[in-house]
């Protein structure tokens, strides 16, 4: 930052001492109008009363409801005076990722309210970008799910409204095994069943991408394992317990428990493959389910969902969806903190739900309409419950490569499970440098 050269004032005709007074005067009054120029000071501090119309930004609405567009319109209808613009991103995680980081970089405030992945809630608490809910802004989140609260939550401070959940579900043949398994152990007990009608018996995302870091993650979250400490910079994987976890993956995948193909699965592979009738079980989102129950779907009343298994009972689902926040850069955050309660309300949730996008609100899940529609949805209530947020820290992308590199190296024989977990442990401490 350039300082203004003093050159105006007559040394000749002004004492020394009162030269260097109004020198400094100057020059830190410069400083201070440049500084506040290029800061505008702090931005979650600033125009908390303002109202009028405002703009949402998610990614493509792809649901068949058209549910964010049912959202902004139900909005709209009562609030002719503060209208929202629907800002629709493309449908690729990493392009909605970089454009939402350009606008927060460059503090523009044409982005009021935006819809972001879970874990990118923390990066942007850290920055400044979003304005933390407490106070004044406060939200009530009394009646939503308590992870998907805790994935919208940054050193103890929401940040964000949670706008959609989801969690993993393990589906089954139950033409083959009547009982879903609760545990690992029972479930690749019951792997001979899946020989003898010469099938897969578990499959679920394990190329080298975000789903190899979701499918490492729950089971290591279910054999009591963690990822970072409270401050998201701590790494804590380094432990018995998440051995333990990966361990599974690993042993199963030695024995062909796991089909060797599955190296390569992502969600559509994996979906596919089951629902050609290839695979016993398969780790999938909810929305393997119209997939699986489709007329052309080779499993058609021949499947059904429950929780993910994990060590002693029902495992650790990792955490996706949507939390929406509101920029610190906008204009009309009063308008844009009504929007965001209006997100949360059940009116808005129904409408959520409705488009087959898991509701954070609990009573959805016990809804028999819904039910009759989505019959996953008390195995996901379940799973949602006992859900664990992917790890809460501002160097996400760098936390989930080490994840996801290290696990892809243990799964292939290139590491042993301990070289991974070091590995993993060494990735998540250097994850903020």
């Amino acid at each position: 930052m350039a300082l203004k050269k003093v050159s105006s004032l007559r040394t000749s005709l002004v004492p020394r001492a009162a030269l260097a007074a109004a020198s400094v005067a100057l020059l830190t009054a410069t400083f201070t109008a440049s500084c506040s120029s290029d800061s505008g000071g702090n931005p979650t501090g600033q125009n908390l009363t303002g109202r009028g119309p405002i703009t949402y930004v998610e990614g493509k609405d792809t649901t068949e409801t058209g549910a964010v567009k049912q959202l902004i319109e139900r909005w709209n209808a009562s609030h002719p005076d503060e209208q929202v613009t629907f800002k629709e991103q493309s449908n690729d995680a990493s392009q909605q990722y970089d454009d939402l980081v350009e606008h927060m970089r460059s503090k523009q405030s044409n982005y009021d309210v935006f819809a972001m992945d879970v874990p990118w809630t923390a990066e942007f608490a850290a920055k400044g970008w979003i304005q933390p809910l407490k106070d004044s802004f406060a939200i009530d989140t009394s009646a939503l799910l308590s992870p998907p609260v805790a994935s919208a939550t940054y050193n103890n401070v929401l940040y964000a409204a949670p706008r959609n959940t989801n969690g993993g579900l393990l589906f089954y043949r139950k033409d083959l095994v009547p009982n879903p398994p609760k545990t690992w152990t029972e479930m690749l007990a019951q792997c001979p069943i899946a020989k003898q009608n010469n099938i897969g018996c578990y499959a679920g995302q394990f190329a080298p991408y975000e789903g190899l870091t979701v499918n490492s993650a729950e089971v290591i979250n279910g054999f009591g394992g963690t990822f970072v400490g409270a401050d998201g910079k701590t790494p804590t994987v380094n432990t018995p317990q998440a051995r333990a976890g990966l361990k599974q993956l690993v042993d199963a995948y030695k024995s062909g428990d796991i089909p060797k193909e599955a190296i390569t699965f992502k969600e559509p592979e994996s979906g596919a493959a089951f629902t050609q009738g290839k695979l016993m079980f398969v780790r999938a989102w909810p929305s393997t389910f119209g997939d699986a129950g489709s007329e052309s779907s080779a499993v058609k009343d021949k499947f059904a969902v429950a929780p993910l298994p994990g060590e002693n009972g029902v495992g650790a689902s990792t955490l996706g969806g949507y939390n929406a926040a509101i920029s610190a850069f906008s204009k009309n955050k009063a308008t844009a903190l009504d929007f965001l309660r209006f997100l949360i309300s059940e009116d808005a949730q129904h409408i959520v739900a409705s488009g087959a996008l898991p509701s954070v609100r609990a009573s959805m899940y016990d809804d028999p309409a819904l039910i009759a529609k989505m019959p996953y949805l008390p195995a996901l209530k379940d799973s949602i419950a006992s859900a664990v947020p992917r790890p809460v820290t501002p160097f996400y992308p760098a936390v989930s490569k080490a994840i996801q590199d290290n696990a892809y190296a243990a799964l292939t024989g290139n590491k042993s499970v301990d070289d991974a977990i070091i590995g993993m442990q060494k990735g998540i401490e250097t994850a903020g440098s």
